[in-house]
């Protein structure tokens, strides 16, 4: 059975789509069966990722290691059950296809609470939650007082995971393992930083969740989304001396790999 990985954070601009396409990428290059879903219909940042790595592919003739995207299959007004929701059933459809041939699948969610989202959250092994460093961020996660230490309570997203980890164990399925990804941080060492990462670990005691490290702000993510590229593909691609900045961004992606702990896996790139 596949390993699910949900990406998810119901606030945009987290990086949700980087980790997923990274994450997705990485495990392919190890040589596991990857497949993913993109739940936000609309955008679709992921989708387009995995599109323009296709197109990228086509004109230079490289055959880079991917993740086999797929689109949530239609369907029939006329197939649906009795009060079924149809976007549950798309979902459902989607994951049992893919099941059978996938070490793992990688689902990566809007940053908006959709149904989708919510019933992706229920079927996830493994919850990946990109969290930027900002207080802005954190109060999707829990509320704070003014001087940023106390926490009130969880907020909208933590008690929508709370409900996920409850229909898991009704269930009778293993507990949801919910790691927050620190996300672009800011290389400086500054006052902000550090109260967000005391504030973080203090919910993470509270409501359950491990924290792991994810991507320092840089430009190169903006720089390879036209050519569906990762950090893992530059050399591929003929870049014969990576910088200081990219051989940093590799070493945070195999951090973070590592830190998923995810079965089977070993962060050998």
């Amino acid at each position: 059975m596949a390993h699910i990985i949900v990406v998810g954070n119901e606030k945009g601009g987290a990086g949700k789509s980087t980790v997923s396409m990274h994450v997705a990428t990485a495990l392919a290059r190890m040589g596991h069966k990857t497949s993913a879903l993109d739940l936000d219909l609309r955008q679709r940042t992921f989708g387009r990722y995995a599109e323009n790595r296709a197109k990228f592919m086509a004109t230079s003739g490289l055959d880079l290691p991917s993740p086999r995207y797929h689109e949530l299959p239609e369907v029939a007004a006329d197939q649906l059950k009795p009060g079924e929701n149809v976007y549950d059933r798309r979902l459902s459809a989607a994951v049992a296809e893919l099941e059978a041939d996938s070490d793992f699948i990688v689902i990566d969610c809007p940053g908006s609470h959709t149904r989708l989202s919510q019933v992706a959250h229920s079927l996830a092994d493994t919850l990946v939650t990109p969290l930027n460093d900002s207080f802005i961020d954190f109060d999707l996660l829990a509320r704070i007082d003014s001087d940023g230490k106390k926490i009130l309570g969880p907020s909208v997203y933590s008690e929508m995971v709370w409900s996920a980890r409850q229909l898991r164990a009704q269930a009778g399925l293993r507990a949801i393992d919910w790691v927050v990804v620190r996300n672009r941080l800011g290389a400086q060492q500054m006052v902000n930083k550090k109260k967000m990462g005391d504030a973080v670990d203090k919910l993470a005691k509270r409501i359950g969740f491990r924290v792991a490290p994810g991507f320092n702000e840089r430009v190169i993510f903006r720089e390879l989304f036209p050519r569906g590229l990762t950090l893992l593909d530059l050399k591929d691609i003929g870049v014969k001396g990576l910088n200081i900045s990219n051989i940093a961004a590799r070493q945070e992606l195999r951090e973070l790999i590592k830190a998923l702990n995810l079965p089977g896996v070993t962060a050998n790139f």
